[in-house]
């Protein structure tokens, strides 16, 4: 668990192949409002009403469980 919070990563092996990986959680950072605004520039405005229309077509709003 130190290695992990130092930043190492491990692979886990049964019989000699690896079946898995530890790796240490990537903590929140906070990106500048500055940049944010940078990377989103140029990005077309979005349109609510097409979004609420492909949201409609691909997810099922019944109230009735799936069986």
């Amino acid at each position: 668990m130190r290695g992990l919070d130092a930043g190492d990563s491990y692979v886990v092996t049964r019989n000699g192949v690896a079946v898995g990986e530890l790796v240490p959680l990537r903590r929140h950072r906070f990106v500048a409002t500055e940049a944010v605004l940078e990377l989103f520039r140029g990005v077309p405005p979005l349109d609510l009403h097409r979004l609420r229309a492909d949201l409609d077509r691909v997810a099922s709003q019944d109230l009735e469980p799936r069986a």
